[in-house]
């Protein structure tokens, strides 16, 4: 046991040493914690809050975490979690932390990339977390509106289910995996398989109801159109606590048709993905194709909405050096395509889209993104392979855009990479324990990274926010919204995210949340006057 302790605070002071973590804030004092928690149990039901001392409260934490990285004995964790089953019990939770200095995080799912929904980077810095995903999850679909009310604790896979189960022809853009949970996922912006058809899943959020900085529950209407417009991809844990989304469902044809198809280093790879460059984002937008490279294989993808004859003739006419065959395709329905992304394979049975994967995780990972303006070159891919090599090696996703993402304006939403050809996910996953193997696998990452940097979006270098990565810089928490320093700071990951419309999104945030009091290492801070 002392040996495994001492294994996990190396490993988190590791982490934190190369992800350049740093910043050390003052506790709030002894007595101002305490006050918190006194207001806590005083506002809220029995087995509503989940303090350090109570005999559930680490299997609470744990529920929703998904990154052992962030599950050590050393991880700085909330004096409280509040698993709220009302919307009141966020307001008392929000309404509590303002009153004594004690910041509120909220959690959905938990699939938060960097771990700051449930985490600090400061032990010394006492915070809560509002989980949402215990009780405040419904989904209420509206078949003849064409529209679903989903509560933010709600996964994908959730979500999708209800669809199903009420209609077969109507779905929606969500991504592929069906354990992300729903609050974080349209905080960001979302987008999935179907996102040239119907553009990003935040797009299609019709209402919404949030608890702000002063404790109250706002409807679209209450809140105002700024700071609607902030929610549906400015990032969770910014302007407020989401409670419940209103969503425009899409119709989906009774068929739809799907591929994998596998190409090798040595059957023409770097070719064919020097060629996906061009033809992905100009395929009609019916058609999505992304690509998954690992080791030396590239599995090209294929969700077509549409019967099976479309797809081939599609491939035929578009991109016929990949040798797309109607043996490749497989007819389904929409939903069985969900199935079919999400556990790679067919005839699962539906029931599996409910399970959240809660429990203790059983993996480290770190993730890292790009987006591509200009197609590179065929020797950048080359190249590649040979990082794919390397021991600790992750894999790579590009997902191309084009279609409805590229006639929705940048700035009409927070969201900005519309015109980009495509997205990189850099994914490294690995079981193994120890500060080398996080070194390794992290370092991987990191030098693939550098080596794209002539190839990839420039001034700035863009990054999507639902794939949080620190390495773009953290908050000076401990003088968050102290004016220009803490701004200009933010700037430099806040404009890899969102562009020009970060100003945007600080300037709401001086309006709806002045004192800053929903602030995380990488949260959006006030304007500065």
């Amino acid at each position: 046991m002392a040996a495994a302790m001492s294994f996990a605070f190396a490993l988190l002071a590791s982490c934190i040493s190369v992800l350049h973590h740093g910043g050390a804030g003052a506790a709030p004092p002894a007595n101002q914690t305490a006050g918190f928690l006194d207001c806590l149990a005083a506002s809220l039901p029995p087995g509503v809050v989940y303090m350090r001392a109570s005999r559930s409260y680490q299997s609470v934490l744990e529920s929703s975490i998904k990154n052992l990285l962030f599950d050590t004995p050393a991880t700085p964790t909330p004096v409280a979690v509040v698993e709220a089953t009302d919307a009141s019990h966020v307001q008392a939770a929000v309404r509590c932390g303002v009153r004594h200095g004690v910041p509120v995080r909220s959690r959905s799912g938990g699939h938060d990339y960097e771990g700051l929904s449930y985490r600090s980077l400061d032990a010394a810095r006492a915070f809560a977390v509002v989980d949402l995903a215990g009780a405040l999850r419904e989904v209420r679909v509206d078949v003849r509106r064409r529209t679903a009310w989903v509560g933010s604790g709600a996964t994908l896979g959730e979500v999708y289910y209800a669809i199903a189960n009420k209609s077969s022809r109507l779905g929606f853009p969500g991504s592929v995996g069906p354990t992300v949970g729903v609050g974080g996922f349209l905080s960001g912006g979302g987008f999935g398989l179907m996102l040239r058809k119907h553009g990003l899943a935040s797009d299609l959020v019709l209402d919404a109801t949030i608890v702000d900085a002063t404790g109250r529950l706002l409807n679209r209407a209450a809140m105002g159109e700024d700071l609607f417009w902030a929610i549906r991809g400015g990032g969770g844990g910014n302007f407020g606590i989401v409670v419940s989304w209103k969503l425009r469902l899409v119709p989906v044809p009774a068929t739809v048709t799907v591929f994998k198809v596998h190409r090798s280093r040595n059957q023409s790879a770097s070719y064919l993905l020097t060629r996906w460059q061009q033809v992905a984002p100009s395929l009609p937008s019916d058609v999505f194709l992304r690509v998954v490279v690992q080791n030396q294989d590239a599995q090209f993808e294929s969700l077509y909405l549409g019967a099976r004859a479309g797809l081939v003739a599609a491939m035929a006419a578009s991109f016929p050096e990949l040798g797309v065959t109607a043996s490749d395709c497989i007819e389904m329905t929409w939903i069985q395509s969900v199935l079919y992304f999400a556990f790679y394979g067919t005839g699962k049975p539906l029931a599996m889209l409910l399970d959240r994967g809660t429990g203790r995780p059983d993996r480290y990972f770190k993730a890292k993104s790009d987006y591509v303006h200009e197609p590179m070159p065929s020797h950048v891919w080359e190249s590649t392979w040979s990082w794919l090599l390397k021991d600790g090696a992750g894999l790579l996703i590009l997902d191309p855009y084009g279609g409805e993402m590229a006639r929705v304006a940048p700035a009409a939403t927070p969201f900005p990479h519309r015109q980009e050809l495509y997205n990189i996910q850099y994914y490294g996953f690995w079981s193994e324990s120890g500060t080398a193997a996080a070194e390794k696998h992290i370092g991987w990452i990191r030098g693939l990274y550098r080596e794209m940097e002539p190839y990839v979006s420039k001034n700035p270098r863009g990054a999507y926010v639902n794939y949080r990565d620190l390495d773009l810089g953290v908050n000076d928490v401990a003088g968050a919204g102290a004016g220009v320093a803490s701004y200009e700071k933010a700037r430099v990951w806040g404009e890899a995210y969102f562009k020009a419309n970060f100003q945007r999104l600080a300037a709401v945030k001086a309006k709806v949340d002045p004192d800053n009091f929903f602030e995380n290492e990488q949260s959006i801070p006030p304007l500065p006057r």
